[in-house]
């Protein structure tokens, strides 16, 4: 957006040479990118106001003021004088006005005009308008020279190959003939992640490639640039080497396929290595008879997958489902089902049992260990961290008595540390929220923007938003636009490499620990604070990342 507005702000800046007039530029977070003056004392005023390079001026961060408005809202919005939250900003007065990118609709940022309230006039409106307008148009011309070369990359490749070729940016999926039956438009986002990911600090990779179908295939990955300007990626996929068989066993006859946190019929969607681990550890647990633990955090779909393996034991019985948060209201009561539950046929399902008092933990655990293995099959869920360490109130001893009784254990993580699976995830769970044949497709624009959100409700905070998003888009494509207004710009601007996923998590972790307190979570990683607000900036990490 920088390099699209640098020549209609520099035509304009010359226009107002020793006006009393600033020209402010912003990013899609509503942090100021550059920022150009009239007159040098409008420069040192702004200055005291700390609207500088860097700063960030969102509407969660300052309250009410022009260019967080206009991010926010997705128009044009003029803020005078007291209308600012901050007293400090009362004798300003600004106009600002969105940038999209007009083919996709993506927010790029703001161009503001700002100046005291004395020197205010309704005329700035007007003119910003234009002036944002020019640059749109400019971002437009940009991006129709970058699809040109890559139009052109693709037909030099195509002909000098026999093998699958696939051409794409961030809007955009070109593909020949052997390429179509591989993938298509829903792949765009996973494959431009993928790429992304595989080429950082690189021009060309060589490996394998996961496709939506599971079939993996030796691609050749390569970056186009004119100019040192990113056009777009080049991938050539040889012919299919290994297709990977599904791992959950078919469901009983007769059975109803389940409706839950992961999508309809398969247990696990995504193509990463995390959700092949659980496909694979999924169906060795349900191969055996023996309790099972199945741990993650608050809505990663831990309930939804002890329905699957009830669904997938070939035995007769109900699915029965315990909550441990009413047995220390009415124990007798609780142990009573417990027993019951035990003795009878089919499933039972031990919500949340590592919430249960130790007393009441440790009576659990006996029961479930001189329970008939022939009985009730059981299923506990927990919210435990890797490791199988504890994140409950159980005392240490119970909680080992706990983990030994349940020799069978499935760990599920965070949709974090699942990037890869966000858009398939979300092609899934668009097929369980809507009855429509064939489901609305998400836009690939749509799923970039949920692939770099945050989702500290992980798996159900996603269904939640796409099911926002399908009574908005009222069965067609579900666009950006459809999103709930919050999440319709990614928090994470760029994609980070694996080292620095782990790197987010352990500063995450150590804020979650630290309640917040940036200096206690700085001595907790063993760096310098000022490191840590560097890495903060960096990793993309906001409050909204942190549990509490």
């Amino acid at each position: 957006m920088l390099r699209a507005a640098a020549a209609v702000v520099d035509r304009l800046a010359g226009r107002l040479d020793g006006e009393p007039l600033a020209i402010v530029v912003a990013d899609a977070e509503a942090r100021v990118l550059a920022r150009r003056v009239g007159r040098v004392d409008v420069a040192d005023w702004l200055d005291g106001l700390r609207i500088v390079p860097g700063a960030l001026l969102s509407e969660e961060a300052i309250g009410t003021n022009a260019i967080g408005c206009a991010v926010q809202e997705r128009r044009s919005f003029a803020v005078v004088g007291a209308e600012h939250y901050r007293d400090n900003l009362w004798r300003l007065s600004a106009r600002a006005v969105p940038i999209r990118q007009p083919v996709t609709g993506v927010l790029k940022g703001a161009l503001t005009l700002a100046c005291r309230t004395e020197d205010d006039s309704v005329l700035l409106l007007p003119l910003v308008e234009a002036a944002a307008a020019r640059i749109e148009a400019q971002l437009v011309d940009d991006s129709t020279r970058r699809e040109r070369l890559l139009l052109e990359r693709f037909v030099q490749v195509t002909r000098r190959t026999t093998t699958a070729v696939v051409c794409l940016n961030r809007d955009l999926l070109l593909s020949n003939t052997l390429a179509c039956p591989l993938v298509g438009p829903a792949d765009q986002p996973v494959l431009w992640d993928w790429a992304a990911r595989v080429l950082a600090g690189r021009d060309e990779y060589c490996g394998e490639l996961r496709l939506a179908d599971g079939t993996v295939v030796r691609a050749r990955c390569t970056q186009v640039r004119d100019d040192e300007r990113e056009a777009g990626i080049v991938i050539e996929m040889s012919a299919r080497l290994v297709a990977v068989a599904p791992v959950a066993p078919a469901p009983p006859a007769g059975s109803a396929p389940a409706r839950g946190a992961c999508g309809t019929g398969g247990a696990v969607a995504g193509r990463g290595a995390a959700a092949e681990r659980i496909r694979r550890e999924l169906a060795s647990v349900a191969e055996t008879r023996r309790p099972v633990l199945i741990s993650g955090e608050t809505g990663t779909g831990k309930s939804f997958l002890a329905r699957h393996l009830h669904q997938h034991d070939g035995r007769d019985g109900p699915l029965t489902v315990l909550d441990t948060g009413q047995c220390p209201d009415d124990p007798r009561t609780w142990f009573e089902a417990l027993r019951t539950g035990l003795a009878g046929p089919g499933t039972l399902v031990l919500r949340h049992i590592d919430a249960l008092p130790p007393e009441l933990a440790a009576r659990a655990v006996s029961m479930v260990e001189q329970a008939d293995e022939q009985a009730a099959r059981v299923i506990a869920t927990a919210r435990l961290i890797e490791g199988d360490a504890v994140a409950g109130p159980i005392a240490a001893g119970a909680a080992a008595r706990l983990r030994d009784c349940f020799a069978a254990r499935l760990h599920v993580p965070p949709l974090r540390r699942r990037i890869e699976d966000i858009a398939d995830v979300a092609r899934a769970l668009v097929g369980d929220l809507t009855d429509r044949t064939p489901a609305p497709r998400l836009e690939p624009a749509t799923q970039q923007t949920l692939m770099g959100q945050l989702w500290p409700g992980n798996v159900r905070e996603l269904r939640a938003v796409l099911g926002s998003a399908l009574i908005r888009s009222r069965g067609r494509d579900v666009a950006i636009k459809h999103l709930p207004p919050e999440y319709r710009t990614a928090p994470i601007r760029h994609r980070l490499t694996s080292l620095q996923r782990a790197e987010r998590e352990a500063v995450l972790n150590a804020l979650d620990d630290c309640r917040g307190n940036k200096q206690a979570a700085a001595e907790q990683l063993g760096i310098a604070r000022s490191t840590l607000y560097r890495k903060i900036r960096i990793l993309g990490v906001d409050s909204r990342s942190l549990s509490g």
